[in-house]
């Protein structure tokens, strides 16, 4: 493994976490202000019966509980993948302040590919946005994921 950020290095654990529990492997992992690690996630949309349960979603929640708030201003948010429209949403209602993500998600990215939710006019706030941290990593556990559910193997 390259050296990755130690955030990133989190969301990686979170994403092959979910992996091994038949979920898409994304991982995400929110920052307070002073870099302190306050919530971690994995997907859990089959797990939950939950479409929301994406890692995102579940770490936005548990770090805005602990926050007691329903925002998360100086936040920073790393995720696996590319959020999607929905994530970026809620990325942007929690009032995140950056967002470091590692694989690009041409076909359902909401971020820098489809709904570009942040550059909407109606988008009220929007993160400093980092891509392509441990990209390599990250995609390659997608790739390792769907390629086995093809194969028959998950």
């Amino acid at each position: 493994m390259n050296r990755v950020a130690a955030p990133m290095s989190i969301a990686l654990l979170e994403a092959r976490a979910a992996a091994a529990r038949g979920e898409v492997p994304v991982g995400a992992v929110v920052l307070d202000p002073a870099g302190g690690v306050v919530a971690q996630a994995g997907n859990r949309t089959r797990e939950l019966s939950d479409p929301t349960a994406h890692a995102e979603i579940l770490a936005l929640r548990a770090a805005c509980a602990a926050a007691r708030s329903e925002r998360l201003p100086g936040h920073t948010l790393w995720v696996t993948l590319e959020p999607c429209p929905m994530c970026a949403a809620a990325i942007s209602f929690a009032r995140i302040a950056r967002l470091y993500f590692g694989a690009s998600d041409p076909k359902s990215g909401g971020v820098l590919h489809g709904a570009r939710v942040f550059s909407h006019p109606q988008c009220h706030h929007a993160p400093d946005v980092y891509d392509g941290i441990a990209e390599t990593e990250a995609a390659d556990l997608l790739r390792a994921f769907f390629a086995n559910r093809r194969n028959g193997c998950g």
